[in-house]
Formats: C-alpha cells, sequence, structure tokens
C-alpha cells in the first residue's frame, strides 16, 4: 500500500526492487508525477532505465558540464551548469547508497524523502540531485530525437494505464474507497483486490496462449508484443465470488475457444 498524500516518485524505486518476482526489469516508464531528479539518478545507479513521459518537454531545461558550449538555438534551453567535482567528492557516498537500497538495508522511498527535505545542508542529496539532471538532460535531448523511444514510454505507460483502470473496475465496491480505519484491515482488503486482479491475469494469459498454439504461425510475433492480459470486458465484475474449497477438484482445463470467422469462412 501507498499513501495517498506521497509523492508518486518516492515509491517508483520501491516497485523496481521490492515487486517480489524473477522478472529483470531493465526499464520503466511512468508518468511526469513518477519523475524527480534522485529518481532518475538512483535509476542510473540500480541500472534500471528510467523512462517517463514527461509533460511539456519543451518548457524542460538541460545542464550543460563545465566549458561546454552549445547552438544558440538551443541556448534558451540550458538550465545552468553542473558542478561535476561535487559530483566526484561524493561520488563514492553515492555508490553506498544505491548498495544499500539494493541491499534491502533501507528502503528508496524514506531515503529519497529525506534527501529530498534538506537538498541545501546535504551534499549528498546536492550531488545526486546533479547527477539526475545529468541523467535528465541525456534522456530529454534521446527522446527528442528517438521516435521509437518515445512510442516505447507510450506503449509501457498505457499498460500502467490500463492495470489501475483494471483495479478500479473491480474495486466496485464502497465506490473504490477504503473506510477501515486500522491500517492492518486496510493492507487485508488491498491484498484481496491484488489477488483478484491477479487472478484475472492468470486467466487471461492462459487462454490468448493457447489461442496462439492453435493459430501457429498465423500470428506474427509483432501483433503479440501489442496483447496485454488486462481486460474485463468478458468478466462479470458484480455478483459473488465462488472460491472453491479443498475438497473440491481443481478444473485445469479450458473453455473451448471460438474459431477465427476467417477459418469459417473457408
Amino acid at each position: 500500500m501507498i499513501a495517498a498524500a506521497a509523492s508518486e516518485a518516492l515509491h517508483v524505486l520501491d516497485g523496481l526492487l521490492s515487486h517480489r518476482s524473477g522478472l529483470q526489469i531493465r526499464e520503466h516508464c511512468t508518468d511526469t508525477g513518477g519523475a524527480t531528479d534522485h529518481s532518475l539518478a538512483l535509476c542510473l545507479f540500480l541500472g534500471s532505465r528510467f523512462a517517463p513521459r514527461l509533460r511539456d518537454i519543451k518548457d524542460r531545461r538541460i545542464y550543460l558540464l563545465p566549458g561546454m558550449t552549445v547552438d544558440p538555438m538551443i541556448e534558451p534551453l540550458v538550465g545552468g551548469v553542473l558542478d561535476i567535482r561535487h559530483m566526484e567528492a561524493n561520488w563514492d557516498e553515492l555508490g553506498r547508497l544505491a548498495v544499500s537500497i539494493r541491499a534491502g538495508t533501507t528502503s528508496a522511498s524514506p531515503m529519497l524523502r529525506r534527501l529530498a527535505a534538506y537538498p541545501r545542508q546535504n551534499g549528498l542529496a546536492v550531488a545526486l540531485r546533479d547527477v539526475g539532471r545529468l541523467e535528465r538532460t541525456v534522456f530529454t535531448l534521446v527522446w527528442i530525437l528517438s521516435r521509437d523511444m518515445r512510442r516505447c514510454a507510450q506503449v509501457g505507460q498505457n499498460k500502467g494505464e490500463a492495470r489501475n483502470a483494471l483495479a478500479r473496475a473491480v474495486f466496485f465496491n464502497r465506490l473504490g474507497e477504503l473506510r477501515d480505519r486500522q491500517f492492518e484491515s486496510q493492507a487485508f482488503r488491498a491484498s484481496g483486490l491484488n489477488l483478484l486482479i491477479a487472478a484475472i491475469i492468470m486467466w487471461n494469459t492462459r487462454y490468448p496462449n493457447e489461442a496462439f498454439t492453435r493459430l501457429g504461425a498465423t500470428v506474427p510475433q509483432e501483433l503479440k508484443r501489442h496483447i496485454a492480459p488486462l481486460g474485463w470486458e468478458h468478466i462479470s465484475l458484480t455478483g459473488d465470488y465462488i472460491w472453491p474449497g479443498e475438497a473440491e477438484p481443481e478444473r485445469s482445463g479450458l473453455k473451448p475457444l471460438r474459431r477465427p470467422q476467417s477459418l469459417l469462412a473457408a
């Protein structure tokens, strides 16, 4: 669970490092609310490419290294010069911070919250911010030049929004509000929501796999990558949820698949 008043960017790294699955996430996409200089810097140290879909990209500022010059056409976009010496002096501390977060000694969100609270008084926070600004500058320039990156980030963001839409559709009871006063009760309710979402995703995953097996090479690989198991139009979300007991046998078979119209016409 994430507190409603907390910044989304503080918990991006928590989700990347604490998802408790075997996935090795190489790239993560968020919207503007999930991107800060600190999160961009830590993703760089932790080996994950952070590709946020930034709003108002034309108003973003880029930062230069000492002694660099730019074309007069893009000079209005320059926001300042980075302090390389300060980053070098704190580089070892930045590495220790990343190792501590990776090892689970501390969580990313409390550290980011603490560092963001006093950026001027803490040299580590300033160095982390400057590394994030350098990473944001490189990302902004590549974003402007690369259509493939923009398209990939849009696809990743759409998948995240589809998951959120599925959660809102499932959580129709009490109009999607958690009204339990005890945190433990709220956690139980949130866990139940995640369980239902996981069951729907698993159900949706098994059938396309069976369909692809039957269709064989008639489905191009480029089309498969755009299919996500996040739809719920074919699922009745209202009514009673009946969970089978231990004595009931597990049904492993799938329902018969409908034949495509092209095959029926043939």
